[in-house]
């Protein structure tokens, strides 16, 4: 089977390596018809994070079809469709009881990587896996599009929204214009918020943002973003943040734009080793976040909403690729070419 590496900063390779087996009882093959890029996998392709050359991908969302199981699963079956979730929640330990199977207490290895191949061994998938209604071919691009955002940036997005309380009637501020902050802004609007700031510096990103609800935008950074911010909420900040970068910048800015009490919801992975909590100790602003419950939301409310179409967060995938163009997937994102690029695996 086919699968990218990281030959080196900048460089994707396809090898040829040998077809994942089941090696746990609670293990599941799938089959990956759909596969994307993330802007964390950036962080790799850039040479920000370390790379000594060789190692696999780090993609993390799938749509697949259920190759083989092990013995211990029962929730699906060979040719069942799926979401991939990057997450691998066990649904009974008291994270998962509480709605936070993105910090499962079960097991260690929670987290997917390697998935832009043609075949992936997913670890503690009995609960984790998302079943679709029918085939792949049943669907249109456009909804495996939006279904395939279910597997990371959309139920990311809504995590946001969900750990920063935003409900009817807010005013909501949206830090970062990437997938992740363009589904936050589809979030706040289906939680109900009334005012949704983006914070945009690309014309598509900013018009995508306003087709998915927000209603302001503020290309500005630092200082200035906050007294525009601030303007736009006159003077009394927003109910809540989404923060959905993880920079030095983007955290410290989300921090500042906020009323007293707001809540700023963090999924931007963070890449602060400091921080200071004495101005927000002062403004009672409240910090939550992490990674995203996506089998939760998945279940509950967001794979449901896609079919029903209610919200199109696959509009975030602006340019097809090929796995065999894999390198130019990276690239494409790298150099702002598109939001988010989409891999194909026939």
């Amino acid at each position: 089977m086919k699968k990218a590496f990281f030959a080196k900063a900048g460089q994707m390779e396809l090898k040829d390596v040998d077809k994942p087996t089941i090696q746990a009882s609670d293990d599941v093959i799938l089959k990956i018809v759909r596969t994307c890029v993330c802007g964390s996998d950036l962080w790799y392709f850039r040479g920000i994070n370390p790379l000594k050359g060789g190692e696999e991908n780090s993609g993390h969302e799938a749509l697949a079809i259920v190759e083989e199981v092990g013995d211990d699963i029962t929730t699906v079956k060979p040719g069942d469709f799926v979401i991939a979730p990057f997450t691998h929640g066990c649904g009974h330990c008291a994270a998962c009881r509480a709605g936070f199977d993105g910090s499962c207490e079960d097991h260690d290895d929670n987290f997917s990587n390697g998935v832009q191949g043609e075949y992936y061994r997913f670890v503690h998938g009995q609960w984790s896996l998302v079943k679709v209604p029918g085939q792949p071919s049943d669907y249109s691009e456009g909804i495996l599009k939006s279904l395939l955002t279910l597997a990371d940036v959309m139920a990311t997005g809504y995590h946001a929204a969900r750990v920063a309380n935003v409900k009817a009637g807010d005013t909501v501020v949206v830090m970062g214009d990437g997938a992740v902050g363009l589904c936050a802004i589809t979030a706040a609007k289906m939680r109900g918020a009334k005012k949704i700031i983006s914070t945009s510096r690309h014309a598509d990103r900013e018009a995508l943002a306003k087709e998915f609800g927000a209603t302001d935008n503020v290309a500005d950074r630092g200082d200035e973003a906050v007294k525009k911010i601030m303007k736009l909420t006159h003077g009394d900040g927003a109910d809540a943040v989404l923060e959905c970068v993880g920079t030095e910048q983007s955290t410290d800015t989300a921090m500042k734009v906020g009323r007293p009490g707001a809540i700023v919801g963090r999924v931007g992975l963070p890449h602060t080793p400091k921080q200071d909590m004495t101005t927000p100790f002062y403004k009672n602003t409240i910090v939550a976040g992490g990674p995203a419950s996506v089998t939760t939301y998945d279940k509950a409310v967001l794979l449901k909403a896609v079919l029903d179409g209610e919200i199109n967060p696959g509009k975030v995938f602006t340019k097809s690729f090929t796995l065999d163009q894999i390198q130019d997937a990276y690239k494409a994102m790298a150099d702002r070419q598109v939001i988010k690029s989409y891999v194909v695996i026939d």
